[in-house]
């Protein structure tokens, strides 16, 4: 297995990494997320930065930083000036600027320049992610700075990175777009909560974002990369309703990166199979003609309401818990007898259903038929 400790940046960044708006007037929206689990405390920190309709002067115009943290508590701002955000479409790089002493176009600044001229505000990229917010209700806040040492992007170890909707999400015919942008690296840093600090060396950390002109009806979630008897692993798995051209698809994946290795079960490789409570169970199995995984998550906890990006901008409409009781079990079907490659276990995975309808459990699968017809439509064949 090749060395990931010294792997090179780029090695480990996914397509679709850069910011997808080019200037349109039509409904859009972008989201960015980052997660750090700090496994000493049991807490984890997820940081959803969102933009909706860039162009302006729309009535859903503007961003927002939300951030889950401990205990799943839950701070959030908006930022509604759109001329105030920066984002790059070539590399994973983004900022907004709310109460700032400077007069200059808003861009990527130093961390030590970033604390002393912008008193609210975040800016992200591939190694950095650091901000301050604060409710001007009750006063609750978040201040964060970390870098990040990114492991796994999407795709083998040492090899060009994979888009996580396959080679067809370079045509935009998938609404919304969905992009892994690290499955796996390492934050050092430290996080203010309200007052708790929290410095932590080699933490787990994730990343992903989405973005389109059309928005999820219904989908679920489960991630985790720090397991209490496995190192060196990540697990990405979910699916949902979405559109692809003029069709509703439900589509699900399980992905797992382990010890260099990517098992990526998908529409296109596996047969793919789901059965998700409205809360507190997700069960998933996929098969494909070398490999089988079964996952089961489960929680007790209630969850807390987040904001998603509909078609009338940021509203509660989806439920989260970063304390997910998670068991994930990966074989080898290989041979005559299936051999266990994995079996591993984690009491601070992430879980989250969305949309709706969510009045009865969701039990479907997903196949590659839709996309066979997707592909005819568009003469690709």
């Amino acid at each position: 297995m090749a060395s990931i400790s010294t792997t090179p940046l780029y090695l480990t960044q996914t397509p679709h990494r850069g910011y997808h708006w080019e200037g349109s007037s039509d409904r859009f929206f972008e989201g960015w997320y980052y997660r750090v689990t700090l496994p000493d405390s049991g807490q984890t920190f997820a940081f959803m930065y969102s933009m909706d309709d860039p162009i302006g002067g729309k009535p859903h115009s503007g961003g927002a930083a939300q951030v889950l943290g401990a205990d799943d508590g839950y701070v959030w701002r908006t930022f509604p000036d759109v001329s105030k955000f920066w984002a790059s479409q070539g590399v994973l790089a983004l900022g907004h600027w709310g109460k700032t002493d400077l007069a200059v176009k808003p861009t990527y600044l130093n961390p030590v320049e970033f604390e002393r001229h912008v008193q609210e505000g975040y800016q992200a990229t591939a190694t950095l992610n650091q901000g301050f917010i604060q409710n001007p209700g009750d006063g609750s806040y978040c201040r964060w700075q970390y870098e990040i040492k990114p492991i796994y992007g999407w795709g083998d170890a040492g090899k060009p990175q994979q888009s996580t909707a396959g080679w067809l999400s370079s045509l935009q015919i998938f609404e919304p777009g969905w992009q892994i942008l690290m499955a796996h690296g390492l934050a050092t840093g430290w996080i203010d909560w309200n007052g708790k600090r929290y410095e932590f060396t080699d933490a787990p950390a994730y990343g992903e974002k989405n973005w389109g002109r059309a928005f999820p009806k219904k989908w679920f979630w489960l991630n985790c990369n720090s397991f209490t008897d496995a190192t060196d692993l990540a697990l990405t798995a979910g699916g949902g309703s979405r559109e692809v051209l003029w069709w509703q698809e439900a589509a699900a994946l399980v992905a797992i990166h382990y010890q260099g290795e990517f098992y990526e079960f998908v529409p296109w490789n596996s047969q793919v199979y789901w059965q998700i409570e409205p809360w507190g169970s997700w069960q998933m199995q996929a098969r494909n003609e070398q490999y089988d995984v079964t996952l089961t998550g489960k929680t007790n906890k209630p969850g807390t309401l987040l904001r998603a990006p509909t078609e009338d901008g940021l509203r509660f409409f989806c439920r989260d818990t970063m304390h997910g009781q998670l068991t994930l079990e990966l074989r080898d079907r290989r041979r005559r007898q299936p051999r266990t490659i994995l079996k591993a276990n984690s009491s601070v995975c992430g879980l989250e259903t969305g949309g709706s309808p969510w009045e009865e459990p969701w039990i479907s699968s997903a196949d590659y038929s839709l996309i066979r017809r997707v592909i005819q439509a568009t003469g690709m064949v």
